[in-house]
């Protein structure tokens, strides 16, 4: 029996295209879409999920990845997002381990390959949505919509929504969830026989396939949903349905059988009391997010923090936008019940199950998200999108667009901004200076963007730029203890102390445990001479965070200070404990042995630090000093010399080995390291003085000498 096209195909202004030149086409957009972020650099979210992520590590046991959430914290922790995606994570281990270390251009590649590959599996998926299933006579997979198919497939591959899952290296999750979500539903649909049987062995795969996608990011499991909607044999759907719950209840140990804590920023219509406003908000989210699907250009990194302004009453003419929203979607729920076309009510029913169902978990109705609008979240729905409207309005509009031959030129200029568009957003996710300043002309009432616009220029070592970033984000939002933290730090360096310790205290009356912003107050009072209060700063942040050797480090400069020797030394000693490759509190021990006269102990600790950091220079530097003392010559010469072999211009080891030398009768030696000295750094102190004694000895022995 010949096999029949879907009517309207023939009318889609593209070229009937072979099945592999179809898919080489796909592949051929998404890879000029996003090839230009390939060597972009780590970026935002990548530093908690990738670079700080002991994870990844070849050192930490592969076990930890099922028993940690997606940035490496331990899924018992109060502090845990609970997000579960251990096989993402795996697969960023496997780009650390065949790049030999943390280099990028492996983990973009693979990112902007995954995203071609599920843009080339989306011809099957929208032939499937569109067509139906169907074989030839061969029994070969037979597509009824190749056109429609392509053109759907090609408009998800250059959509520019995609970026942020693409060039951002965290939106790996999204690209293997929708990876997995396709293989489950091709698996799915393959499990149908011509006589409505079915094999439960193909059913049985799709609902492995499912698992795995929900193990890539929780938004796998609502493929069950979707094929459960497309299921009449009860059979079929008690297979789905007891699969999905055994899934939802494994997920839910998983998370330690409670939700994530989330906080007012992140999340404000979710901590309203009054249920409209909620209500009203999360509509306004949705009107966004379908936006953002239809004008995707004022695209941002992050949308919180001020960004989308609370609407908080009915006159708010806001409100316009999520009634509109709900007028379109009833319009298409009509159309998709009612329509006596068939084949448009299968399309319009399964492109708004492919549009809404991925959406679900992030509506806030099941359960609170951690975010207000969030790109990477429309990565699957965006494919309902396409279906819905740019295959959907060109059906619609065929006979009148085919008069005027104007079809083929609107959808080619639509694919040329989308594709200019993606150019653009990739090359900003490039870097993180590029991608925080985009973000100020989009949401500039966001102060988590004015922070990290501010942290980037500190970090690029602009402090006097930062201040100004740091301010506003404090300005917005006035509770922001983070960007409080920061801008109190670069003012402690400033030395403008009292505006410091201000914003510091501020910062801990606010959020009690934010052992950081302890640990810089301490820093800050200590340097006001307030010794007390600082002490009692740096316990609190040792008590909010047990294991800081920084603070320890900073306590015992604390005790040094105040002559309480003992203290130090202990505090020192803790510190480098906690954190054995801690050079600052190695060599402050050394040194304030040596200044107190305990050369003996000096120099045991000095060679304890350096069995744990051999390439020291510093810590070789005061071990020759105490070595010198104790007239160990020989071994204080090669130690200085070892020392100087890594940091040939350091002015104080030339002029403490010229003393060394001076000591020890090598006079020659003395001059020409005391010569050095002086002209690395003419105002040495001490070393003129020295190299004056000296000259004046040598010239006693010229005139002694017969």
């Amino acid at each position: 029996m010949a096999l029949t096209l879907v009517y309207w195909d023939h009318h889609i202004p593209l070229p009937k295209l072979a099945p592999v030149q179809a898919k080489v086409a796909v592949a051929l957009v998404a890879l000029l879409c996003f090839l230009n972020s390939y060597d972009g650099e780590f970026v935002f979210d990548d530093s908690e999920a990738i670079v700080n992520n002991k994870d990844l590590r070849p050192a930490t046991p592969l076990g930890s990845i099922w028993s940690n959430d997606f940035w490496g914290s331990n899924l018992s922790s109060n502090s845990s997002h609970k997000s579960y995606r251990p096989l993402t994570v795996l697969t960023f281990r496997l780009n650390y381990l065949l790049a030999g270390g943390l280099h990028p251009i492996g983990f973009h590649v693979l990112n902007i390959t995954l995203h071609a590959v599920i843009s080339v599996l989306m011809i099957d998926v929208f032939a499937i949505l569109i067509g139906g299933l169907d074989c030839d006579e061969k029994g070969r997979t037979f597509n009824r919509a190749p056109k429609t198919s392509l053109l759907a497939a090609i408009f998800f591959a250059a959509h520019p929504v995609h970026t942020e899952s693409v060039a951002g290296i965290v939106g790996r999750a999204d690209l293997l969830c929708a990876l997995f979500f396709q293989l489950s539903f091709l698996t799915y649909c393959r499990a149908f026989n011509k006589d409505d049987s079915f094999s439960v062995k193909w059913v049985v795969v799709s609902l492995v396939l499912c698992a795995a996608a929900m193990l890539c990011k929780e938004q796998g499991i609502t493929v069950l949903l979707r094929e459960m909607l497309r299921t009449r044999l009860l059979t079929r759907l008690a297979l789905l349905g007891l699969g999905g719950l055994l899934m939802l209840y494994a997920r839910w140990r998983i998370m330690g059988t409670g939700p994530p804590a989330f906080t007012e920023v992140d999340n404000p219509a979710s901590f309203e009391e009054n249920i409209f406003i909620r209500v009203m908000n999360y509509n306004y989210y949705y009107s966004l997010n379908a936006w953002l699907l239809l004008c995707p250009w004022w695209l941002c990194f992050d949308w919180s923090m001020g960004c989308v302004p609370l609407i908080m009453s009915a006159t708010d003419w806001r409100i316009v936008l999520p009634l509109l929203l709900w007028c379109i979607l009833i319009g298409l729920m009509n159309q998709a019940l009612c329509s006596p076309d068939s084949q448009r009510r299968r399309t319009l029913t399964l492109g708004l199950v492919l549009l809404l169902v991925p959406f679900l978990p992030a509506c806030n109705i099941f359960f609170r998200v951690g975010f207000v609008v969030a790109e990477r979240v429309l990565y699957l729905s965006s494919a309902g999108y396409c279906l819905l409207h740019l295959v959907y309005s060109c059906i619609c509009n065929i006979e009148r667009f085919r008069k005027l031959k104007l079809l083929c030129v609107l959808v080619l200029a639509l694919l040329c901004v989308y594709v200019v568009r993606c150019a653009l957003r990739s090359h900003q996710w490039r870097s993180e200076q590029s991608l925080f300043f985009s973000a100020l002309s989009v949401c500039p009432l966001n102060a988590k963007v004015h922070y990290n616009v501010g942290k980037n220029l500190a970090d690029r070592g602009n402090a006097t730029a930062a201040v100004k970033y740091y301010r506003e984000a404090v300005r917005l939002h006035p509770n922001y203890v983070h960007a409080m933290n920061n801008l109190g730090n670069i003012l402690k360096e400033k030395n403008e102390l009292t505006e410091a310790e201000q914003l510091l205290s501020k910062a801990v009356s606010i959020q009690p445990d934010f052992a950081a912003a302890w640990m810089n107050l301490g820093i800050v009072q200590n340097s006001l001479g307030k010794f007390e209060e600082a002490e009692q700063s740096y316990w609190n942040a040792i008590r909010f965070r047990r294991k800081y050797p920084d603070c320890y480090y900073n306590l015992g400069r604390l005790y040094a200070d105040q002559n309480r020797h003992v203290d130090a030394l202990n505090a020192w000693r803790n510190a480098t404990v906690l954190k054995p490759n801690h050079s600052l509190a190695w060599n402050n021990m050394v040194i304030l042995l040596d200044n107190t006269g305990n050369l003996g102990q000096a120099e045991l600790i000095g060679r304890e630090a350096l069995k744990l950091l051999p390439n020291d220079h510093t810590i070789m530097f005061s071990l020759a000093n105490v070595l010198g003392k104790l007239q160990k010559y020989k071994e204080s010469e090669g130690f200085f010399l070892h020392a100087l072999r890594i940091s040939p211009n350091a002015a104080s080891c030339h002029g403490n080995l010229a003393v060394l030398y001076h000591r020890w009768g090598k006079l020659e030696l003395a001059k020409r390291h005391y010569e050095l000295s002086l002209k690395l750094d003419p105002k040495a102190p001490g070393t003129r003085d020295n190299y004056n004694m000296l000259q004046r000895k040598l010239d006693q022995l010229k005139r002694s000498a017969p």
